[in-house]
């Protein structure tokens, strides 16, 4: 059974990515109809504007990385015709204009993040970020998971088809997102934070910058989500 969703989603994935990579765009034509009473995954690039989070060592944000691999996931997943909603689509933070201080801009953007997603009562949040380490030898994609068992699940899939992807010799595991993360604690649909690399790890970092890697990591997270709707077919449906 598995050998045969990995099959079918290999050949979906194959198929995807050979249009993808030689147009280097697509168009939504494949997406499904948008609403808020349907299934969405909710993409959302950490840090933006005024909080670039980190950076690494040429200077590059990780507000800027976020949101390129987003939008390369976003590309591939409305290809095979599921629906997305982004929180951003540009190195903006979506503060409040009463928000004054750098503070109380990043504070104002966790919460209107948060007030986007329960919108969606039928969506899944993948959060994109970067990570970073005083060692520099630090290195791996890493995926952190919220509350409930769709959470978990979604959330050990998703490090193993990254770790198939981009690379075995990561070891790292999928763990449960410290209760110090604002936006986690104030969401209740099933999500997922995905570090992607390390921005202090310099041969990584230069990795991360580049196109092949981020279609890479795009084509992960959009085969581990396919894998998750597969071993979870009645989960909208309330059964």
């Amino acid at each position: 059974m598995k050998r045969d969703l990995c099959i079918l989603i290999s050949i979906l994935l194959l198929t995807a990515a050979i249009v993808w990579l030689s147009l280097g765009r697509i168009a939504p034509a494949m997406a499904m109809q948008q609403g808020r009473d349907r299934q969405i995954v909710i993409l959302d690039p950490g840090h933006g504007g005024v909080d670039g989070g980190t950076s690494d060592a040429s200077g590059k944000k990780e507000s800027e990385l976020n949101l390129e691999i987003v939008l390369r996931t976003e590309q591939l997943m409305a290809l095979l015709g599921i629906e997305t909603e982004l929180t951003r689509d540009a190195d903006v933070s979506i503060h409040d204009d009463t928000a004054g201080t750098i503070h109380e801009k990043k504070v104002s953007d966790l919460k209107n993040r948060a007030a986007l997603i329960a919108q969606y009562p039928n969506g899944m949040l993948l959060s994109v970020h970067q990570n970073a380490f005083p060692d520099p030898d630090s290195r791996g994609a890493q995926v952190f998971y919220g509350g409930g068992e769709v959470s978990l699940q979604w959330g050990e899939l998703t490090q193993r088809v990254l770790q198939d992807t981009l690379g075995r010799s990561n070891t790292r595991k999928a763990k449960r997102i410290p209760d110090t993360v604002y936006l986690f604690q104030h969401v209740s649909c099933p999500a997922i934070l995905v570090e992607c690399g390390f921005l202090s790890n310099g041969e990584e970092a230069s990795l991360l910058r580049t196109d092949t890697y981020q279609k890479k990591i795009a084509m992960a997270l959009t085969a581990a989500y396919l894998m998750e709707q597969q071993m979870q077919p009645d989960i909208w449906r309330g059964e």
